[in-house]
């Protein structure tokens, strides 16, 4: 395994390396989303980013290359500080220095690395058509309190609910009906009459 396979592992796991002198490169994951107009479901992207303002690996950065070289921990932080110390050099001294699978480190005029991410076109995946089914007569579990019931008996439990609430109000406008009704036949009955009480006269 090359210098850069064993770093690019630890890259991909961990989703950052830092380059002791020159800065950290970051591998950007960008969660899949939802096309509501072309109903599909685009998959997750990635991304290389170089930030030159931090540079010091952790020590876990070093365990990680100890146990991939099979050598104590000293070792693999002369060997990393080697391999950085060069990589600096051909930077400075070449046109362009390429990181395998991940990008390009080169200087402009004023001495400032400048990164160019590779192409993550072997990571992406295909966008898989999204097309919603509703099943009508599917059965499933639901948890209702401490209870569990299934959809249809939360269907028919729902349906009884409100087939009762419409007996209620029904019986509701009954009553009131029957209720307007006599007190309208009152209302007549003492404008026709009068109002009287009993073998009392009429008032």
């Amino acid at each position: 395994m090359s210098n850069f396979q064993v770093l690019n592992a630890y890259l991909f796991q961990h989703r950052s390396i830092s380059i002791p002198g020159l800065g950290t490169i970051y591998l950007e994951t960008f969660p899949a989303n939802v096309d509501v107009a072309d109903r599909t479901i685009l998959p997750p992207l990635y991304k290389f980013r170089f930030d030159k303002y931090f540079d010091s690996p952790d020590r876990e950065f070093f365990a990680y290359i100890a146990s991939q070289r099979n050598v104590l921990d000293y070792e693999a932080i002369k060997w990393y500080n080697e391999f950085s110390t060069d990589l600096r050099n051909r930077i400075r001294t070449e046109e362009k220095v390429d990181w395998e699978g991940v990008g390009t480190l080169s200087k402009d005029e004023g001495g400032n690395v400048l990164f160019e991410p590779a192409s993550m076109s072997g990571l992406y995946m295909a966008p898989t058509p999204a097309i919603r089914i509703n099943r009508q007569n599917a059965q499933h579990t639901l948890l209702v309190g401490d209870q569990e019931r299934t959809n249809v008996e939360m269907n028919e439990w729902l349906h009884d609910e409100e087939a009762a609430s419409k007996r209620k109000w029904a019986w509701w406008v009954v009553a009131l009906v029957l209720a307007i009704l006599a007190l309208a036949a009152l209302g007549w009955h003492f404008y026709v009459n009068g109002w009287s009480i009993g073998n009392q006269r009429t008032l």
